[in-house]
């Protein structure tokens, strides 16, 4: 099963790159991007596509183990709060 996992997981990734190839090269258009009072200088769209991409996906990539460690806590946490309600009626 993990083999699966691994194979979904790359198809889904190769799946992204190719798209954001295919997009690149479609635009070539320089645009400068604009937030508050800083303004960026003239690139093409694809290489921010591409450049946004790469940060969210290494982004995901740091953030999924910390997600791992919270969610291994809170149900640990859940399964001795669990254990408290439900007691044997037989020992009264």
């Amino acid at each position: 099963m993990k083999t699966f996992a691994i194979l979904l997981t790359t198809l889904v990734l190769a799946f992204w790159v190719m798209a954001v190839a295919l997009l690149s090269v479609q635009n070539a258009t320089p645009v400068s991007l604009r937030f508050l009072a800083f303004q960026s200088i003239q690139i093409p769209v694809g290489l921010v596509l591409a450049f946004f991409a790469g940060v969210g996906m290494i982004g995901m990539a740091l953030l999924q183990p910390l997600w791992g460690l919270a969610g291994s806590q809170q149900s640990s946490s859940t399964r001795e709060d669990d254990a408290e309600f439900f007691v044997d009626d037989e020992d009264f």
